[in-house]
């Protein structure tokens, strides 16, 4: 009855030639100040999938899949928010998430 389950493609999508994911975690006046919204936008903006989150310590943890060469104007355009305040950024590399789309706003 319900065969076409069985039969469904489950191939990951091919990325991009030279996709990056990567997890920030941006400290600093970053709380408060609309940062994980303008992330939103910005990242809609340059075609960037992942996710923006606070952190318990006043962090804001972002993960960024895409073109890495977009990750600087990505930072500049959060930044272009008169209070927002980025004042650290730590990195590390993550395997690329081929099924990763869009860009969400998590713990509201």
């Amino acid at each position: 009855m319900f065969n076409f389950l069985k039969e469904k493609d489950r191939t990951p999508p091919a990325l991009p030639e030279g996709t990056v994911r990567r997890r920030y975690v941006v400290s600093g006046r970053v709380q408060g100040v609309g940062f994980r919204y303008r992330a939103r936008y910005a990242a809609g903006q340059l075609g960037l999938a992942g996710w923006v989150e606070n952190e318990s310590d006043g962090t804001v943890t972002l993960e960024v899949q895409g073109d890495p060469a977009l990750f600087g104007q990505l930072f500049d355009m959060i930044a272009r928010g008169g209070y927002i305040q980025i004042t650290g950024l730590r990195y590390k590399d993550l395997e690329p998430d081929p099924w990763l789309r869009g860009f969400s706003v998590r713990g509201y």
